[in-house]
Parts: structure tokens; C-alpha cells; sequence
């Protein structure tokens, strides 16, 4: 998939710098400017899976487990691992936001700048998949809107 190795690089980067925590929100802007994402809607996707909580670990029933603040889903892990990241390495912040957007990336180039892209981001079944994506959706008008209303009162 595409730009795997900036992932890596961040990987590299975060663990070796120790990137804190705080700095979370930022790297949702900076992976979501790298991969054409609305900064927004990812900061919206975190809000769902997290509640932008960087240690959020959720066990699923399937036996699957989510990882971090974007909850990188352990089916993941092995084609994560083949770029050097692993499940330790998604508890950083960073390095999770990146992955998130990466895998919201290729749902973007799968399905296209849609709402299913973002509900494929969570699940495979297309019912899910319309649940999932009218939570996020939720949480974007919000952000958005407030962050509208912050401009103008800044102008």
C-alpha cells in the first residue's frame, strides 16, 4: 500500500524521540495533511475509536484487539510488522495516527472520497459500515462546526 515507509519513518522517529503523548492531535493534522485526509475527519475518527486516548486497548469478541488512539485492529499486525511496526509501537501516538491514516488512505482509493470509506475503516459489512460512519459523521459536523465558530471569533 501506499507510503508505507513514511510510516516506518514516523515509527523510527517517535520511538527514537519519544514523542509525548500531548503532541497527539498534532500528528492527526500531519498524517492527515501527508495522506490528502481532512484533518477533521480523522481527528472525528479518533473521537470515535478513542475518545483521542492514546493507551485505549479494546479486546473484540472475534479475539481481534484495538490498539491506541486511530484502534488499529490486530488483524494489522502482520503486515504492519513486515514494515517494522508492531503492537508496541502503536501505543505511540504518532505512530498510530499515521497507521490510522494510512488505512483510511486505502479505503479512500478503494471506495472513493465516501462515507463508505470511512465506515470500512471499522467494519467489513455494509450495515455496519453505514452505523459506524454515521457516528464519525456525528462527531465531524461537531468539530467542524466548532472549529468554524472558533475562526470567526478569532477574525
Amino acid at each position: 500500500m501506499k507510503r508505507m515507509s513514511t510510516i516506518t519513518l514516523a515509527v523510527v522517529l517517535s520511538t527514537a524521540y519519544g514523542v509525548p503523548s500531548v503532541a497527539h492531535a498534532d500528528c492527526l493534522d500531519e498524517a492527515a495533511v501527508y495522506f490528502d485526509l481532512d484533518p477533521v475527519l480523522l481527528h472525528a475518527i479518533a473521537r470515535h475509536e478513542s475518545n483521542m486516548r492514546a493507551d485505549a486497548v479494546n479486546r473484540n469478541r472475534n479475539g481481534s484487539f484495538d490498539i491506541g488512539l486511530m484502534q488499529i485492529n490486530s488483524v494489522w499486525l502482520p503486515t504492519l510488522q513486515e514494515k517494522g511496526i508492531t503492537a508496541e509501537s502503536l501505543r505511540n501516538p504518532c505512530v498510530n495516527g499515521y497507521v490510522g491514516a494510512w488505512i483510511l488512505r486505502s479505503n479512500v482509493e478503494r471506495f472513493g472520497q465516501t462515507w463508505k470509506a470511512v465506515g470500512a475503516y471499522n467494519a467489513s459489512s455494509s450495515d455496519k459500515q453505514l452505523k459506524y460512519a454515521n457516528s464519525v459523521y456525528s462527531i465531524w459536523t461537531r468539530l467542524r462546526n466548532r472549529a468554524f465558530e472558533q475562526r470567526a471569533s478569532e477574525q
